[in-house]
């Protein structure tokens, strides 16, 4: 039976709900911190802010990432900049034109508190960034420069060339290895997280795999931050970094912890386009580039003539057509869904799956050494990809997989279900909603490790009777010994089929099924052939070598076995949403002129998805709420 999931929200206004809170939330005197060991598992932004700022609190951090540096974390790719509600442009911005450009780009899916809080610490983590020494880019004056992004009539973008996400994690290292260096945070790296230990209902360690040995390891503590990123790569070519995995939230969600909104995917628009049948993963242009790119194609069906040689008056701008008001800025999932529709028609270029993305006038306009000023290392990547100059041909580009909004569940103050398991990042599903606006990743990451953990985690502490656990603790063997059986049975397959044949039909079932459009028919079929793949995978699987060794196909099969089992609880999600909203696209639903149709009546709520071992997954509810923004019908135009 559905149940009712508690936010924790605190009580009072709106817009002073998180400072009282703060100031109401109890505390953690310094001497009793460094006795209170805190496990972090990954070093992304939140990973990394939040170890560098529990250190610097005094609590004695463990790290755990599966990469040989933390460096090499995925908040590394991220390209086109980081929001803040600063208005130095002088354009109208403001805290609360922030809150409400997210709460509506995320089609009024996600939390109002939650999205208010990550409104206002958007302010402050731009000067905690610029103070630790991030090259951010500047005007002529030396003043911070703005960029504009997708769904919004403001520029509050903050960016370094296209190295934003880089710059930021550079940051966020040097800051948690200043820690590593004063001893309180001690790093673990090439870990990665086999499984999360919960004793007497509260989460206290988990059980890593050395990658280099192959040595299971057991790890105690007095809480435990999930901050691991997200699951595109479940659809096998995505965006993500090819290690990108859901196992760590997975393990923890098969130990009790609800998942929520897994259907929930942001299929990025400015991608390069898929060039082969056996193509591992796809490159991500920067949404900025839409800031001085128009997006067009030929206005006739078929029509193969190259750029250069269709006129002005036989080009179809379609985004400045249809949402005069946003252009080529509207959100990711309407840019996205317009392209499908454009290719779909027969229009895509050269009969491919792909959109021009001109910057013909931007040059002209701008001259091309401001362009490349503000792209350049994104103009090299792409013609290093592709072999096209984009300062003298229009970029060709379709929409992909990038990031997910689904994630764990968490309340307000970033608990998981499971005391003493908080979720921090994209690992959660707090602050997007159904769709996520360009340049919040990295401010929802930081905003979660830098201002958030380091006082909701002390308030938890300070509310518990918390005992003394150790690595010898049943729990632990119990956990340890699930692992290894779950490591034996898969290399004992000795079957025929590479991990990668897996990952692949599965990925591309979901991108046909529960990718940018989804219907019940298809997630019916999705849900019915998934655990066929996942018993061709448990019966004919290759893995070769052992398990007490470097093994990367170990590696690879682990997170493979659980995208087979994520994959359908994520179907089973968009299956039982019988609605469409943000990324979330149900063709049965939708309005007559092609835009996403929301069912506020029935579908205004968090879905929490509970494991059950041998049974159906059990859906919980947390009732979605708004005071100060009314719930409408998206608008761009």
């Amino acid at each position: 039976m559905a149940t009712h999931l508690a936010s924790n929200e605190p009580s009072g206004p709106l817009a002073s709900k998180w400072e009282s809170h703060k100031a109401n939330m109890k505390l953690v005197n310094p001497a009793n911190k460094r006795k209170l060991k805190v496990i972090v598992v990954g070093t992304g932004l939140a990973g990394a802010s939040a170890s560098a700022s529990l250190g610097e609190l005094g609590y004695n951090v463990h790290t755990f990432t599966y990469h040989e540096s933390p460096r090499r974390a995925h908040s590394i790719a991220a390209q086109g900049g980081i929001n803040a509600a600063k208005n130095y442009c002088n354009d109208g911005d403001s805290i609360g034109r922030l809150f409400y450009d997210t709460i509506k780009g995320g089609d009024f899916r996600s939390r109002e508190s939650n999205v208010h809080r990550l409104a206002e610490n958007s302010v402050k983590i731009i000067d905690h960034c610029v103070a630790q020494g991030v090259p951010f880019a500047r005007e002529y004056g030396g003043l911070l420069d703005n960029r504009s992004f997708g769904g919004a009539q403001v520029s509050r973008t903050f960016y370094a060339k296209g190295q934003t996400g880089q710059q930021l994690l550079i940051g966020a290292y040097q800051a948690m290895m200043k820690e590593v260096a004063a001893g309180t945070v001690t790093l673990h790296t090439r870990q990665e997280m086999m499984d999360l230990v919960v004793v007497d209902g509260k989460a206290r360690g988990i059980i890593t795999r050395n990658l280099l040995t192959g040595a299971l390891e057991k790890h105690a503590a007095d809480a435990v931050i999930l901050a691991t990123g997200g699951y595109g790569n479940v659809f096998y070519l995505s965006t993500n970094a090819m290690a990108c995995n859901v196992t760590a939230t997975w393990r923890a969600h098969k130990r009790g912890a609800f998942f929520a909104n897994p259907c929930y995917t942001q299929i990025h628009p400015t991608c390069i386009p898929v060039k082969g049948d056996y193509q591992s993963k796809l490159t991500l242009m920067s949404e900025s580039l839409r800031n001085d790119g128009r997006v067009w194609v030929p206005k006739t069906v078929g029509d193969r003539r190259a750029p250069a040689d269709i006129p002005e008056s036989e080009r179809d701008y379609y985004l400045e057509r249809k949402y005069p008001s946003f252009g080529n800025l509207v959100p990711r999932d309407l840019a996205s869904r317009n392209a499908k529709e454009q290719t779909d028609s027969g229009k895509g270029v050269n009969g491919e799956l792909a959109v021009y993305l001109d910057f013909s006038d931007a040059i002209n306009r701008l001259g091309r050494d401001t362009i490349e000023a503000r792209y350049g290392n994104l103009f090299d990547m792409y013609q290093q990809i592709t072999g096209v100059n984009p300062y003298q041909n229009p970029m060709t580009i379709y929409p992909a997989v990038h990031y997910t909004m689904g994630g764990l569940w968490v309340d307000y103050n970033l608990q998981s279900n499971i005391p003493g398991l908080h979720v921090l990042g994209e690992a959660n599903f707090s602050d997007h909603g159904a769709n996520r606006l360009g340049a919040s990743a990295l401010m929802q990451g930081l905003s979660d490790g830098y201002f958030v953990i380091p006082s909701t985690i002390g308030h938890y502490f300070a509310s518990q009777s918390l005992g003394t656990v150790s690595t010898e603790h049943a729990a632990f063997d119990d956990a340890l010994h699930r692992v290894q059986g779950h490591v034996a049975k898969m290399i004992a397959v000795k079957g025929t089929r590479s991990v990668d044949y897996f990952h692949r039909k599965l990925g591309l079932l979901m991108w046909d099924k529960c990718g940018m459009a989804r219907d019940k028919n298809g997630l019916e079929d999705a849900l019915k052939r998934i655990p066929e793949i996942r018993d061709e995978f448990w019966n004919d699987v290759s893995i070769p070598g052992d398990s007490n060794q470097f093994n990367q196909n170990i590696e690879k099969a682990g997170r493979v076995a659980d995208f087979l089992e994520f994959g359908e609880l994520m179907c089973l999600d968009a299956l039982t949403r019988e609605e469409s909203c943000g990324g979330h696209f149900r063709t049965e639903h939708q309005t007559p002129e092609g835009e996403a149709q929301r069912n506020d009546a029935d579908f205004c709520h968090v879905s929490a998805w509970e494991y059950r071992e041998g049974e159906a997954s059990r859906q919980h509810k947390e009732a979605l709420t708004f005071s100060d923004v009314q719930l409408s019908q998206r608008s761009y135009k």
